[in-house]
């Protein structure tokens, strides 16, 4: 009757309080003196978030207060990938941070091998973009969720479904 325990890695974030960040993001800017004339906008797609500004300058400032922003609601910075400012139309510079969310096939490989080398009672198994970890003790998922912390991911990882 060995019952096995799983759980998985996940990489994925609260949408709302990305709303949320982008909202207090774009009221500090409208009240902040060095930036309230620069027209600045943020505007949130589905899996992108465009800033559009009058200069570099500004540019940096944005980003710099969407990363507090987001930090203050437990965001991971790893979240956003910044992408190559350019220009757009009025001389002004537009950039489009993309969104990361999942486990692609490579790291969820990284993942899987770094469980199986340094926990030798726990499963990796790759499943789409998520990796599930199983073992037979629940200590064992505690060492595997420990190790998996106080290594350096280029995602953010969450751990669910912990049965």
């Amino acid at each position: 009757m060995a019952s096995t325990y799983s759980f998985d890695v996940v990489s994925e974030f609260d949408r709302q309080e990305l709303v949320n960040a982008i909202d207090q993001a774009r009221r500090e800017i409208t009240n902040r003196y060095d930036l309230k004339d620069s027209k600045t906008a943020i505007d949130l797609s589905e899996n992108t978030i465009t800033l559009e500004t009058d200069s570099n300058m500004t540019l940096q400032s944005v980003q710099s207060i969407l990363q507090t922003k987001a930090a203050k609601r437990n965001l991971s910075l790893k979240i956003f990938d910044f992408g190559k400012a350019e220009s757009a139309s009025g001389g002004r510079v537009r950039q489009v941070v993309t969104l990361k969310e999942g486990i692609d096939k490579e790291i969820a490989k990284d993942i899987s091998k770094f469980v199986r080398d340094n926990v030798k009672k726990a499963q990796a198994s790759i499943q789409g973009d998520a990796v599930r970890v199983s073992a037979k003790s629940k200590d064992d998922l505690q060492t595997a969720i420990q190790l998996l912390k106080s290594a350096d991911w280029p995602v953010a990882l969450q751990f669910t479904n912990y049965r």
